[in-house]
């Protein structure tokens, strides 16, 4: 019987520390200020994503779907722009998982090498736009806490890190890019339709 118990105190214990977390999150914490001793009340990670949230549909509904619609598909045509600026727009505003539905605006060829893109922005995101992939924010949280730790600012790994990210998704939209007009049989190397493939 005391096995029984152990287990299912475990078990529950696992559900009170996600709770917390919980809580944590909503609620945030106490901060002491130490130059004057007044308690200051942090703001915890889901109000911000919640009003972040709220913020980029208030721009769009502002903006109008449909110009928003027409600035994607002219922003598209640009290798560096579709590969960079429209998979970080698109997981801004949208968030994971909904930002792959910006691939309608992209030509069929290209969406391969958009997905490759935008997929590989999920992590890098997170520590300057945190509700855009909510879901595994503890990745960037958890490196942060160790540069918290040594007392350094958790805003320059944030940039730092989302620079890096720019980079990776110019270089992994190219190469995909590259590397779907040579297994495709329908395109040349340069993504034009082959003569037999036009007809």
């Amino acid at each position: 019987m005391d096995v029984i118990v152990n287990i299912a105190t475990g078990f529950m214990s696992w559900f009170k520390a996600g709770g917390e977390t919980l809580w944590g999150w909503v609620i945030g914490s106490v901060v002491i200020d130490e130059a004057t001793g007044a308690p200051t009340l942090s703001i915890g990670m889901i109000p911000q994503i919640l009003c972040l949230l709220t913020f980029m549909n208030s721009i769009i509904l502002l903006i109008g779907e449909d110009k928003v619609n027409n600035f994607a598909q002219k922003l598209t045509k640009n290798m560096i722009l579709r590969y960079t600026l429209f998979p970080l727009i698109a997981l801004i505003f949208l968030c994971n998982p909904m930002m792959y539905t910006f691939g309608r605006f992209v030509e069929e060829k290209y969406k391969p090498s958009f997905y490759d893109a935008t997929v590989s922005m999920c992590h890098p995101v997170t520590g300057l736009f945190p509700h855009a992939n909510a879901g595994e924010l503890f990745v960037f949280n958890g490196i942060a806490a160790g540069i918290t730790s040594l007392g350094l600012n958790q805003m320059d790994l944030a940039v730092r890190y989302f620079i890096c990210g720019i980079i990776v998704i110019l270089l992994r939209g190219i190469l995909c890019q590259m590397i779907y007009f040579r297994i495709d049989p329908r395109y040349t190397s340069t993504g034009k339709l082959k003569a037999a493939q036009q007809a």
